[in-house]
Order: C-alpha cells, then sequence, then structure tokens
C-alpha cells in the first residue's frame, strides 16, 4: 500500500467559516494527505467581517510543540511543512526554526511559503514586520513559493505591466531560493477581464493557465490558502508540478462553482467536496515559450 503523506500546516484558524488552516485543511486530508495543523492565531471569524475574537499564538509555542511531535519520534515522517498566515515576524521566524527541524529529520521535506502580505482594501492586513520578514528571510528558505500578484509586485519592488513581465519577476525568485513560483492570481495591465490567470515558474519553463472568472457580490476568502494546499498535497502525494497546478486550479473552482450557487461568501467546502476529489472540468497549463 503507498504510504500517506503528512504535513505540517502553520497558519491561521478561524472557527466560524473558511480561511487559512480552515479552509486548507479538509481539502487536502479529502485528496489524501494527512495534515498536522499548527495555528498561528485563532479567530472567531476571517478578519473581512471588520471585527473578531482571539488571539496569536505565543512565538516560544510554535517550536515547542514541533518539539513534542519530535519527542515521540514522528517528525521524521513529515513529508513538508506549508506556512500561511503570520501574526508576527518572531512566529515567522519560529517557522523557519521549525523548517530546519523537519529537514533535519527527514532531508527530501519541502517548505511551502504561502507569503500573505495581506490586502488592505479588502479589510486584510498584516504587520510592516511580518511582509519585511517574508521578503528578505522566508523566500530564501523556500522550496516552493506561492504569492498573489500583489506579493510578487512585493518581492520585486515593482508593479507588473504584462504577462511577460509577471514571468520574468517570477523567473528572478527562483535565484533567491524557491525551485517553484506559483502565482495564484495574476492581475497585471491588459489583463483579460472574463478570465482568472494563474502562473507556474520552475527552472524547467513557464506554464500560464486561465479559468472562468466568477462573479461574487462579495468574493469569498480564503481561496489563496485552498489553492497553496491543495498544490503541495498532490505535490506529496506524487504529481509533477505542472499537473499539480491543474489539480489545484480545477478543484478550487468546483470549489467556487458550488459557492457561487449557494450565494454564500464562506466557501462552500464540505459540499463540494467529491468535486474537490473529482474535478469536473481541466484547465490546461500552457507552457510560454521564452
Amino acid at each position: 500500500m503507498k504510504r500517506t503523506p503528512h504535513l505540517l500546516a502553520i497558519q491561521s484558524h478561524v472557527v466560524f467559516g473558511h480561511a487559512g488552516n480552515s479552509a486548507a485543511v479538509f481539502a487536502m486530508q479529502r485528496v489524501g494527505a494527512n495534515v498536522w495543523p499548527l495555528n498561528t492565531v485563532q479567530f472567531s471569524n476571517h478578519t473581512q467581517y471588520g471585527q473578531w475574537a482571539g488571539e496569536v499564538l505565543a512565538p516560544q509555542q510554535i517550536p515547542a510543540l514541533v518539539e513534542g511531535i519530535a519527542t515521540i519520534g514522528e517528525l521524521g515522517n513529515c513529508d513538508a511543512v506549508l506556512s500561511g498566515y503570520l501574526g508576527s515576524a518572531a512566529q515567522g521566524r519560529a517557522v523557519l526554526e521549525v523548517v530546519r527541524k523537519v529537514k533535519a529529520a527527514n532531508p527530501k521535506a519541502l517548505y511551502l511559503c504561502d507569503p500573505v502580505m495581506g490586502h488592505p482594501e479588502k479589510g486584510c492586513s498584516v504587520p510592516q514586520e511580518v511582509s519585511d520578514f517574508l521578503l528578505h528571510e522566508a523566500v530564501a528558505m523556500a522550496d516552493l513559493l506561492c504569492p498573489n500578484q500583489l506579493e510578487l509586485d512585493s518581492f520585486c519592488g515593482r508593479r507588473a505591466q504584462s504577462l511577460e513581465d509577471c514571468v520574468q519577476m517570477a523567473q528572478s525568485l527562483l535565484a533567491r531560493g524557491p525551485k517553484a513560483v506559483l502565482v495564484k492570481h495574476l492581475a497585471y495591465p491588459g489583463k483579460a477581464g472574463e478570465d482568472f490567470e494563474m502562473l507556474l515558474v520552475t527552472a524547467a519553463g513557464s506554464w500560464h493557465l486561465r479559468r472562468p472568472l466568477l462573479a461574487f457580490p462579495r468574493h469569498p476568502v480564503g481561496v489563496g490558502d485552498l489553492t497553496s494546499g491543495l498544490f503541495l498535497a498532490r505535490v506529496l502525494l506524487g504529481d509533477e508540478l505542472v499537473a499539480a497546478f491543474e489539480f489545484a486550479a480545477a478543484a478550487v473552482h468546483e470549489v467556487l462553482l458550488e459557492t457561487q450557487a449557494c450565494a454564500s461568501w464562506e466557501l462552500e467546502l464540505v459540499r463540494a467536496q467529491d468535486r474537490i476529489v473529482h474535478p469536473r472540468l481541466r484547465f490546461e497549463a500552457v507552457k510560454l515559450t521564452a
């Protein structure tokens, strides 16, 4: 029997709704990955509601919890670390300490960094120290980096002007450490308004993917968390990077279709669970010529 992959998911958790681990864990489990959730914050709901209750995990608790896993002899079974929303730069440095510890126990383990820098216009913000940490420290340790357009622009210190520019910017990040950069949502001048576009860049080439852009009165939160999680899970399950990219795009589209049909602001993960595993549509990632 093929071994079930295990991954440590270090990001936010909401009690109500779906964001961070509350968006990604169920979907990753549903496709066949065993997930160890470690919550950087526990909030009542995601912050775009404008009010919430909860608290940020003390940074020292992150390596302490992982040391507990090491003590029972299970850390070597960890195949990857995923990091997302961070409440402080100190939490980020604690995550990197964990990545080093996991890679020492399992040298084949991957680190996927979802560099959440916030989006003030949507009511999501992170401290500047967190953005600085992601820009200057986390990128160098990441095997896989999954920014959105705003974050890609931040890493490169300028706004992309075209698809070709996005490719060049993502390629520049490969020189800083990651083996692959998945841009979860492209937004550049001249982009077709009816499409949702994504990009995967590796040393072997660049792949561009389009799927229909679905309309929502308020766009659901947690789509990026879901995308990064499913991409990593499929890689751990044995997919090549391009196949994992295509799968994640298709599965997320299925969730969004169900969410739209329910006129919901929160992702309809439970209703869409079978389609996460078996998406009805496939979106081809087209390799771009240099």
